[in-house]
């Protein structure tokens, strides 16, 4: 039945798509004949947004996954390298929330914790919005920046690495059972920004799941309830992800992607010096366009990754 569904709203999609286009072009054709200026140039402007809502029509053709349509969790941590790689991290969560916004999707960040001098040591954000972890699960993995150091007096060329973790928000049609006894529960004060009452109370809490030792933690709201009902959807999604990576023989080599942030596991290069390029190290697909890129300009990437992963290298 979802199936269904989901190519009746492709089918649906498309059509309209393709209506409009028509409509578009019987109109330039008018404006042509009467030499309407001003019309053509808003024609103009409505071709390229429809060749934008065209691409990402074509993307999300390639999302396949059970729960490619869901909302989803994205958590990134510094790899080591303190400070510039602290850095780092808050580079890449400004660049997902843009990616996001970009998407029309609707992000809250759900945990933070700040570097001691710049940036962040890790975050979680929950990026809401129909599709948000088909467009967002290929970017799971350790993410390389190269550049001139700002925290380096000499000036000197530095590398840091930064991992990301994609994981699916479960809706009630993903069943995962979670009993209570594999459960342990932290409560303790939230820190960092949230304002004057964000540290009165233990509001803030952290759920370990003893058999997978998998950890989930958050601090958004005043109220532990909520926090704590966050925390487990949080943990849900996660235990869905790798029974996921289980099925498909794959966990191994997620968890060292996911683990590792070090030279032999990243998928992405970032390098603002001595050239500019951003190059994804399993497509091959590479841009000059770095600054785009760090405001979010990732469409490029997801398509090619979603199409090689269906069998052919976009």
């Amino acid at each position: 039945m979802q199936e269904k569904s989901n190519l009746e709203e492709k089918l649906n999609a498309f059509n309209k798509l393709k209506s409009n286009l028509k409509d578009a072009l019987e109109l330039e054709e008018m404006a042509e004949a009467e030499n309407d200026l001003e019309t053509l140039s808003q024609i103009e402007q409505d071709l390229k947004n429809l060749s934008i809502i065209a691409a990402k029509f074509e993307t999300e053709c390639l999302f396949s996954g059970e729960a490619d349509g869901n909302n989803c969790f994205l958590e990134i941590n510094a790899g080591a390298g303190g400070t510039e790689s602290h850095d780092w991290a808050s580079i890449m969560m400004r660049m997902y929330l843009r990616f996001a916004e970009r998407l029309g999707f609707k992000t809250k960040i759900i945990n933070m914790i700040n570097g001691e001098e710049a940036g962040i040591k890790s975050c979680t954000i929950r990026i809401i919005g129909k599709r948000a972890y088909g467009w967002f699960k290929t970017e799971a993995g350790v993410h390389r920046l190269v550049r001139i150091s700002p925290f380096n007096a000499a000036g000197k060329r530095m590398t840091s690495f930064a991992s990301s973790w994609v994981y699916p928000e479960i809706d009630d049609n993903i069943a995962i059972t979670i009993e209570d006894k594999d459960l342990r529960i932290d409560t303790f004060r939230a820190s960092g920004a949230g304002g004057q009452h964000v540290n009165t109370t233990d509001s803030a809490v952290r759920i370990t799941h003893i058999p997978t030792g998998t950890v989930t933690q958050c601090q958004s709201d005043r109220s532990q309830h909520k926090n704590k009902a966050q925390a487990m959807k949080m943990l849900q999604a996660k235990l869905y992800e790798l029974e996921m990576q289980k099925r498909t023989d794959s966990v191994n080599e997620q968890n060292a992607a996911k683990t590792d942030n070090s030279w032999g596991h990243q998928i992405r290069s970032y390098v603002l010096q001595p050239y500019q390029m951003v190059k994804d190290l399993r497509t091959d697909y590479e841009t000059s366009d770095t600054k785009e890129v760090l405001d979010g300009d990732l469409e490029e990437f997801v398509s090619a990754n979603l199409a090689m992963n269906a069998g052919g290298k976009k």
